[in-house]
């Protein structure tokens, strides 16, 4: 597991493909608590490519000097990213 925010990823590899291929990340929050948002796209093996992007909050909670995933919000499209984000500018409009 990753020691520092930095080095936090939701890449991950089997049978030397890259079945989730991370795109791009922003850090949140830092801290004994960090949260981080990442861009990425999952491998399709049937079609032998990759999927349109997908979008994933996660918490990561420092323990032994080390981040542990702890929760995750999986965005699954687009539109569900597009709908969330609207939601967010009217209650901050609000305020």
């Amino acid at each position: 597991m990753a020691e520092t925010v930095d080095e936090l990823t939701v890449t991950y590899e089997d049978g030397g493909i890259e079945t989730i291929k991370e795109l791009d990340k922003k850090v949140l929050t830092k801290g004994a608590w960090a949260t981080v948002i990442y861009r990425y796209q999952d491998w399709n093996r049937t079609k032998e490519e990759y999927s349109a992007d997908k979008y994933t909050i996660r918490r990561y909670q420092k323990r032994d000097g080390e981040y542990q995933p702890k929760s995750k919000f999986n965005i699954s499209s687009t539109k569900q990213a597009k709908e969330i984000i609207s939601a967010l500018e009217e209650w901050i409009a609000d305020k």
